[in-house]
């Protein structure tokens, strides 16, 4: 494990064992593959990880406006890994769809007629996205590992990739970059990298809640006097595994505790309808804000009626016959 410029650089066995002793509060479901596009193979000389990784996060800075680096994690020609945004934070990887997501940013050009992605690289790809699922309990299906070219880029819409979208993650990406490729080419791979049985963290969660504060801590014991070891932003879904005291323990294993008054209660559920619609308001007489796939995972924050709000911020409403709690 090397540090330089506020990166971890890991090789993918060492990948492994971080992301296993590494906390995460914020509840993921998603994970998310891009490519690059620009710094493509051209500009990587072998030992130039974390300068390309810095220009990407002054980039993403000053020309975007964004707070940090987009990606949780960059993976380079040579296989070799290295983190980016905090997975405490959501990130600026597909329009309408970051909230509880990890993105992966593939270094490279992978439309037809690009770079030609390097063994070391694709087993590193395959091996990363394995080692998430496996850790996060995200199911390998096309319903939860995703590609940038399926959203919509103006409504953050799930549409397949029609419409208008990007070819992102590359048109040639591990065999294409269409559903049915990801499902014939890249998901199996995933799969047979994952261990056939998985650990169920939710064996023991009591329930979900969401930061209703603009930010609340993370400490090691449930009290004030508590070591700070971590810090969640507004909106995080938090895994709740037991309380005292007002203080509601997040690791069903480490001693980690959150204020109960930061944050509000939430329903997990899944759509059951082929298409879902959802409204700026609680009825079929507010306009359609975006459409949800049968299987896609939502939080409840709030209920009028028989409609449930998806969203910690007004505007998110769905019919709640067509959801099925989990």
């Amino acid at each position: 494990m090397e540090q330089q410029y506020g990166f971890i650089s890991l090789e993918l066995e060492g990948f492994r064992s971080w992301i296993k002793q590494h906390q995460v509060a914020r509840t993921l479901l998603y994970v998310q593959q891009h490519h690059t596009f620009l710094p493509d193979y051209s500009h990587f000389t072998g030992n130039n990880h974390a300068e390309l990784q810095r220009n990407m996060q002054r980039f993403h800075r000053t020309q975007n406006g964004w707070s940090d680096i987009a990606q949780h994690f960059t993976v380079f020609p040579d296989g070799r890994i290295l983190t980016g945004r905090s997975l405490e934070r959501a990130p600026a990887g597909i329009y309408g769809f970051n909230r509880h997501a990890i993105c992966i940013e593939n270094l490279g050009n992978f439309d037809f007629g690009g770079d030609v992605m390097r063994q070391e690289q694709r087993a590193a790809v395959v091996g990363l996205t394995a080692a998430l699922a496996e850790r996060f309990s995200i199911p390998p299906a096309s319903s939860h590992i995703v590609y940038h070219h399926w959203f919509d880029l103006a409504t953050g819409e799930r549409t397949n990739g029609s419409g208008r979208t990007k070819s992102c993650p590359g048109s040639a990406f591990m065999g294409g970059n269409r559903v049915v490729d990801a499902e014939q080419y890249f998901l199996p791979l995933v799969r047979s990298s994952m261990p056939t049985s998985q650990p169920e963290y939710r064996s023991h969660l009591k329930y979900y809640a969401a930061v209703s504060s603009s930010s609340a801590l993370v400490r090691n014991q449930p009290s004030r006097q508590g070591k700070k070891i971590n810090q969640v932003e507004y909106g995080a879904v938090l895994r709740i595994y037991d309380s005292h005291r007002g203080w509601l323990r997040l690791s069903a294993k480490q001693e980690e505790w959150i204020w109960g008054g930061t944050v509000s209660r939430v329903e997990r559920a899944v759509v059951s309808a082929p298409q879902l619609n959802v409204r700026s308001g609680p009825g079929i007489q507010y306009r359609i804000v975006k459409t949800l796939l049968e299987g896609q995972d939502v939080f409840v924050y709030a209920q009028s009626a028989t409609w449930f709000r998806i969203s910690p911020e007004p505007g998110w409403w769905v019919a709640g016959r067509y959801l099925a709690m989990v």
